[in-house]
């Protein structure tokens, strides 16, 4: 059956693919958003240009980076039109309306000020910031609240593109509506062998740079734990990291490539972490003598385990007096990063009944489904719109005062992350990144 069902998913993974790649080009309006890029980066054309494409309402116009021959071979490849000398220059650009900051961690607070102080809309990547302290001379700054009669404040939006796409809402459907209350445990994992392409001495492992694993790949799994929960936690109570190996580690010695971190959540509940970018020896599938010598390629997910409740009525079990029927489900999602390519949600529940009075245990049973969500009808979107897609939609929608679909990453949110993210880095003995000189 699984065949079946798996060669039956095949078109629909082909066309959404071709479509992710070659999207439809709609005729710009006359009033779309002139966006500017922030450097030459690896991730622009999945993250803004390509999206893109297919938005009538925003441009990609600009790009400035520190080395102009590398801007111009970047404009000339995504065909972008204009290249500034530098990034002062983008921001001194009145035909610009919004940019898009990709730079290392560090830079991120500092050119976001900058840029809301020009009068520019920001989509900002994550991290937002190096740790709490920037993130809140960040999102509290006035600039972001201040009102007069012909403008609203400038739109910053820190860019947790998975959180736009509707996968993720159908998996917190399935927790319930009130998950600080339901869930008992919460396990996130983003681990990827990244070194076997990153060179160790690469920025992502630089702690002037704000790098590490947890402001990297672990930014993801922070954030998955948080959504799910809804909530924020209350203690960090555990982390371990691992740190470069030699002789990197001479000239970082506080920069982790991987953290295992908790934290205890309202109730009770605990949430886990595993966050790599050098995953090596965690393979269960292979004897250990030999696990330990390869890289480990695991799919990024977030499980969901609730606490066992008692089913009010069920029309297909049927109970006699003095019994009760309880469930306890766990959902998880598998690949929330990119669900566009691939994913799935499963949905495991154990069934028992029990005696009411003893509770103790008389029956028990097992059932599994999967679901998969590309579109929600009503709210704007195609089965092949990326996450990035789906976010830059609800980033035009809030530039144009228009409503969105009402998913969003709010200013607090951002902050929250970030203080999350600081209580790991105290807890492991790490020192907190380092705040930017740059002030407001």
């Amino acid at each position: 059956m699984w065949i079946t069902t798996w060669l039956g998913s095949i078109p629909g993974f082909v066309s959404r693919i071709y479509t992710l790649f070659r999207p439809p080009r709609p005729a710009k309006s006359s009033n779309a958003i002139r966006l500017g890029l922030f450097g030459a980066s690896k991730i622009g054309p999945l993250a803004v240009i390509n999206p893109a494409l297919s938005h009538p309402d925003v441009i990609v116009v600009a790009v400035a980076a520190r080395d102009r021959t590398k801007a111009e071979a970047y404009a000339k490849k995504w065909d972008i039109p204009i290249v500034h000398d530098s990034y002062d220059d983008l921001l001194a650009d009145p035909s610009i309306d919004a940019v898009y900051i990709p730079l290392p961690n560090s830079l991120h607070a500092e050119w976001a000020l900058k840029s809301l102080k020009a009068g520019k809309h920001v989509l900002l990547e994550k991290p937002s910031a190096s740790n709490n302290e920037e993130a809140r001379m960040l999102f509290e700054s006035p600039i972001l609240f201040a009102k007069n009669e012909n403008a609203m404040p400038p739109v910053l939006l820190e860019a947790f593109h998975y959180r736009f796409h509707p996968a993720f809402d159908a998996f917190k459907s399935l927790i319930g509506d009130k998950p600080e209350q339901q869930i008992e445990h919460v396990w996130a994992k983003c681990v990827m062998p990244w070194a076997l392409l990153i060179p160790f001495d690469d920025i992502r492992f630089k702690y002037q740079l704000a790098g590490g694993a947890t402001m990297d790949i672990g930014t993801y799994a922070v954030s998955w734990l948080r959504n799910t929960f809804g909530a924020e936690p209350e203690e960090c109570i555990s982390a371990k990291h691992a740190l470069l190996p030699e002789p990197y580690i001479k000239d970082e010695p506080s920069t982790e490539i991987g953290m295992k971190a908790a934290w205890r959540f309202p109730g009770g509940a605990i949430g886990e972490i595993n966050c790599s970018l050098s995953s090596w020896g965690e393979s269960t599938w292979l004897p250990g003598f030999i696990a330990k010598r390869l890289p480990t390629f695991s799919t990024p997910h977030v499980i969901a385990q609730l606490k066992e409740v008692t089913v009010p009525e069920d029309p297909e079990v049927k109970l006699v007096p003095g019994k009760e029927h309880r469930v306890k489900r766990t959902v998880s999602f598998w690949m929330p990063l990119f669900p566009t390519i691939w994913h799935r949600i499963n949905i495991d529940e154990v069934h028992t009944i029990r005696d009411s009075k003893s509770l103790s245990e008389l029956r028990r049973w097992r059932t599994s489904r999967s679901v998969k969500e590309y579109k929600i009808s009503g709210r704007a979107g195609e089965a092949w719109w990326s996450t990035y897609r789906y976010q830059l939609e609800e980033f035009v929608n809030a530039v144009k005062g228009r409503p969105g679909s009402g998913v969003w990453v709010s200013h607090e949110n951002s902050i929250k992350q970030m203080r999350m993210i600081d209580c790991a880095y105290k807890k492991a003995g790490l020192p907190l990144r380092p705040t930017t000189e740059y002030k407001s």
